[in-house]
């Protein structure tokens, strides 16, 4: 098997239990795909109640973090929070770490994030890093704020390109998504447009949704495998998609827009105290954002021929969200709250049934 089919600690991911899925992936089906970017974890499972991280993502090589890239956002549902949103709103950009945790650790992140900036690029100025969150508070003790500084930097060294593991790892380690163990999850496609290759990557912390939504591949696997009962959906996710292609603001928050259509391929509705929050980057046109009292030149790929680019995004978030799902394991954690593994066996016997 392949990184296509195993994360590098050897969990399975959604093609390697025979999922198929639209779309052609990059070499290792992950948001790393996308030449620059890389991904750090630091995750936390302590006795009986820690269990959460931190997820880094770095859109550039360590030493040019502090060189913006184009970027937008969206809020398809906004119980929740994404630091450094309005000025991505308002100058379509960003830099910095971005980094993904739980509720009461965002402000611990984005600080840290700037300690990082400040001790290791000299950064003297001002910084408003991204960081995203999701609540993990049924399986680990959210209000022991275990997340320090020092994870957070331990997730930005440790960020690498190529394969990277999957599930219950860093800021995903205590999520849950439809009802099973969810977290961390990315996908891949590579494409070419206006006769230019180009990647699109996706990585999500999944932790939303109830049983009974879990649709895969069109089958709606969890009317069968929901409970008699089940409680108001309060969950939520974290979306980040990375290209390569040479993108202007407004076409990468058009890019973001498209994440829920991959998420309602699952079967998400984005509930009324979820907290749907998306972010895109690219990384082309680093020259752009140097200062300087001269015009800037900069490449584009032209609106019309967006649409390969939104179907990516729709792909590659719908495969990220099985695969946060399919690369896990049951989990006991506060309280002696237990979430069990999705049903590998019995969800592919009712495909096979339909």
């Amino acid at each position: 098997m392949t990184s296509l089919t195993r994360t590098p600690s050897g969990k399975l991911r959604a093609r390697g239990i025979g999922l198929t899925f639209a779309g052609t992936p990059g070499p290792n089906n992950t948001i790393t795909d996308v030449p620059g970017v890389t991904v750090g974890y630091e995750t936390l499972i302590e006795g009986d109640s820690v269990r959460t991280g931190v997820t880094a993502i770095l859109p550039r090589p360590k030493q040019d973090l502090a060189t913006s890239v184009f970027a937008g956002c969206h809020s398809l549902n906004g119980n929740g929070e994404l630091t450094g949103s309005h000025w991505i709103e308002e100058a379509g950009c960003c830099d910095g770490p971005i980094t993904i945790t739980n509720t009461h650790a965002l402000g611990t992140c984005r600080d840290a994030s700037i300690q990082w900036l400040v001790t290791h690029l000299g950064v003297s100025g001002w910084a408003l890093p991204v960081a995203g969150e999701t609540y993990d508070g049924t399986l680990n003790d959210i209000n022991g704020f275990h997340i320090k500084p020092h994870h957070v930097f331990a997730a930005i060294d440790q960020a690498r390109d190529g394969p990277i593991d999957e599930g219950s790892v860093g800021g995903g380690t205590g999520m849950i998504c439809y009802g099973f163990k969810g977290g961390s999850g990315t996908a891949s496609r590579a494409l070419t447009l206006a006769n230019t290759a180009v990647t699109l990557g996706v990585f999500v912390q999944a932790n939303f949704g109830l049983t009974s939504q879990l649709t895969i591949a069109g089958i709606p696997v969890g009317q069968h495998l929901a409970k008699a009962h089940e409680d108001p959906e309060r969950g939520s996710i974290i979306a980040v998609v990375a290209t390569d292609a040479p993108l202007l603001p407004h076409q990468l928050k058009r890019l973001t827009r498209r994440v829920g259509l991959g998420m309602g391929r699952s079967g998400a509705i984005s509930g009324h105290g979820s907290g749907d929050l998306f972010l895109a980057f690219s990384t082309a046109n680093k020259t752009a954002h140097q200062n300087g009292d001269q015009l800037s030149n900069m490449q584009f790929i032209p609106d019309a021929l967006l649409d390969p680019l939104f179907e990516a995004v729709i792909q590659a978030v719908d495969e990220a969200i099985l695969n946060a799902m399919v690369a896990n394991e049951p989990m006991t954690g506060f309280k002696g709250a237990r979430v069990e593994a999705l049903p590998i066996k019995q969800v592919l016997n009712l495909m096979a049934r339909s």
